[in-house]
């Protein structure tokens, strides 16, 4: 199911109930592994979704593909006119490529596997080999947050789909740990390695661990990433703890508390900025949230934080020692302070990765420590750090779904193409939120802003759009059960259209002008120029700058 494109019209929940389900008035959640008996269901669901978000059919991780793809992948594909002699050399090279080349993909999840579906059906024959070190085929990790935890659906229902098989060499359960890029090979955990003509970095992030490591050992303090951490929190919480202690409130922590309280379960969040979400959102949706979540029942303590987590003899969780003197007792805590990008393999390969993850241009490539594009290094998903024309050509990098999905499909487009034909990755983020029965879905980037303003809806019912504001022009848009509107708010991000936004030509009343979005402190340069997103189809979007005088 892509929840990015979901616009929340419910179509599916009254056609296949057993596999979909609404939480409030747009929030969806689903099975993404049903079991056959609703097969039909969902294939009527499939078919009467109004904006097509759902996808069907299972993954193929074997080493034949089926005889179908096969054909696609080796049929010679339409004819090309005739150019110059360089231009003949270079499609008869990517011909090649695509024939007898050998791409690795670093990372069996989202943006891994996307980029290799893509990869066939852009006609790539050669070899494949997808490297994961989890031992799991790939899965969909929004759903072990929002759907796993309060045993909506086991943790190992949550495959991601392929609308068609595709042949690889799986190699799972082994991480890599090195890449020697003038030997061209990937170097594996388990001392082998493997060889490429072309990589895809798709290494993505993990949760950032609690601070002290004796204290992370506690029983009872968990992260949540992977499948097995889905797990065995679900499994902790459906033991009835006493009270759970969140310890951030971010979208994870968010999300984990609001499982908490489906579950009828204590929850005691602790926040050390002013109010939820602030550090995506700013203050003004961070107060929204705030309200949202004590309106639930969660005990919510902002601007404190943990200093020591206890536990008694047997090494068991006990208490939270905090900022402010207090104490908590609690048996569970769930360590939620944002994630930490895998680039550590990559120490030494001459690729510029760090922190912030891997640089690359808006084609995918990487650059090396020069900042200079390599040719056969791309990257793709949360671990990619790339320009994005639409904030100053400011590097961003994504923990989107959508922005996995996208940047997967240009890398691998890119990879097999002639540097003529290859697309620029200037996708509009998209990102979304179930939690305490509310749809909370932004597009663009709320923390390229100075204002924002309440462009429609009711705040006091949860219901409204928020838009956000830079230097007179709109750079995003936040709905609480408002998915319907974010296209068209994102068209007018594109555009570049003017802030505040007014519709109706009048005077703005006193709750819709604009006031400071209470972002965190963070340097943003003046534009110097606006661009405009142009085209649709990868193939067709390109920026173009409007010169201010």
């Amino acid at each position: 199911m892509n929840l990015t494109r979901c616009e929340g019209y419910a179509q599916c929940a009254f056609l296949a109930p057993a596999v979909f389900r609404m939480r409030g008035a747009e929030a969806l959640v689903y099975d993404a592994e049903p079991d056959d008996a609703q097969r039909d269901r969902v294939l009527r669901a499939a078919a009467a979704c109004p904006v097509q978000a759902i996808l069907i059919d299972g993954i193929g991780n074997r080493e034949a593909a089926a005889p179908a793809m096969l054909s696609a992948a080796t049929s010679p594909g339409p004819a090309r006119p005739s150019g110059s002699v360089a231009s003949a050399r270079r499609t008869a090279a990517i011909e090649a490529f695509r024939r007898d080349g050998r791409i690795v993909i670093v990372g069996a999840s989202l943006a891994g596997l996307r980029a290799a579906a893509v990869l066939r059906r852009e006609g790539f024959a050669g070899s494949l080999t997808m490297i994961g070190d989890e031992p799991y085929a790939p899965y969909d990790r929004p759903a072990l947050s929002k759907q796993v935890l309060d045993g909506g659906i086991p943790p190992d229902h949550t495959g991601l789909p392929l609308r068609v098989e595709f042949a690889a060499q799986w190699r799972l359960g082994v991480p890599a740990s090195g890449l020697d890029l003038p030997a061209k090979q990937v170097r594996l955990a388990n001392g082998d390695a493997v060889e490429f003509d072309r990589l895809l970095i798709a290494t993505g992030t993990r949760a950032r661990p609690w601070l002290n490591d004796a204290e992370a050992a506690l029983d009872g303090v968990f992260v949540l990433r992977t499948r097995d951490d889905a797990a065995g929190l679900q499994h902790r919480l459906a033991e009835r703890p006493g009270r759970v202690l969140v310890i951030g409130a971010g979208f994870t922590g968010s999300e984990v508390a609001s499982a908490c309280r489906r579950l009828d379960l204590p929850v005691t969040v602790i926040e050390r900025g002013p109010a939820p979400l602030v550090g995506a959102l700013g203050g003004v949706i961070g107060a929204v949230a705030a309200d949202l979540q004590r309106q639930h029942g969660v005990d919510l303590r902002c601007g404190v934080t943990v200093d020591t987590l206890e536990g008694d003899g047997a090494g068991r969780l006990r208490r939270a020692h905090l900022s402010d003197g207090t104490t908590i007792d609690t048996d569970v805590a769930v360590v939620a302070l944002g994630a930490v990008r895998n680039t550590e393999w990559l120490r030494g390969s001459g690729l510029a990765a760090g922190a912030w993850g891997v640089g690359c241009d808006a084609g995918c490539r990487a650059f090396d420590v020069d900042g200079v594009t390599t040719d056969d290094v791309f990257v793709a998903g949360d671990i990619a750090r790339f320009p994005h024309p639409l904030y100053d050509y400011q590097f961003l990098a994504l923990e989107h779904w959508g922005n996995a999905v996208t940047q997967a499909e240009v890398a691998a487009h890119n990879m097999v193409n002639a540097p003529p034909d290859r697309w620029p990755h200037l996708a509009t983020p998209v990102f979304w939120s179930s939690q305490f029965g509310v749809n909370l879905k932004s597009v663009g980037v709320p923390t390229f802003a100075d204002e924002i303003v309440i462009a429609q809806g009711s705040v006091a019912d949860r219901q409204f759009v928020a838009v956000y504001g830079y230097h007179g022009r709109i750079t995003a848009a936040v709905g609480f059960d408002q998915g319907k509107w974010l296209e068209f708010y994102q068209g007018m991000i594109e555009a570049a259209a003017p802030f505040p936004p007014n519709y109706r030509a009048v005077d703005l009343p006193a709750d819709r002008r604009p006031v400071s979005a209470q972002m965190p402190d963070r340097n943003i340069r003046d534009f110097e120029a606006t661009v405009v997103v142009t085209g649709h189809d990868p193939s067709e979007r390109r920026a173009e700058l409007i010169n201010h005088h």
